[in-house]
């Protein structure tokens, strides 16, 4: 359980509880709650399967109207919600658990964010990756 988690991530799930939140936090990571259309969980599961299938990288849905209000909300770390407001609730989330958030990340991929589009970090919708030639093909680009 949480107990024993101890790995500081970055991660990007759709639903969380207050206490996974507190505990990926407790250690300086992030977690953001986002919505995954069923292309986009495809692309994600099996990316590999994706990128040689040569279809272009899709851009994330937006979700359904009844979920929009959670997706928005900094306390639930909503990927549609304010960063400033949600660093106000990581501190109370902390003190609230009874624990000081580690200053700073340590690791640049602990900073990193995606557009609320993307569906995988630093490839954008549209882009076409060919693992064989080790290349990636960009809508503008003359090929």
């Amino acid at each position: 359980g949480v107990e024993n988690f101890d790995a500081q991530i970055n991660i990007e799930v759709q639903v969380a509880s207050e206490e996974v939140i507190a505990a990926v936090e407790r250690l300086g990571g992030t977690i953001t709650t986002a919505y995954f259309d069923i292309l986009s969980v495809k692309a994600l599961v099996d990316p590999k399967a994706f990128f040689e299938s040569g279809q272009p990288i899709p851009r994330r849905l937006v979700p359904p109207a009844d979920s929009i209000a959670d997706y928005k909300d900094p306390k639930k770390r909503g990927y549609l919600a304010d960063p400033q407001e949600v660093a106000k609730e990581r501190l109370i989330l902390a003190q609230k658990y009874g624990y000081t958030l580690p200053q700073g990340l340590d690791e640049e991929y602990l900073r990193e964010f995606k557009d609320p589009r993307q569906v995988f970090y630093g490839l954008r919708p549209g882009w076409v990756v060919n693992l064989k030639d080790k290349l990636i093909y960009k809508p503008w680009m003359r090929i």
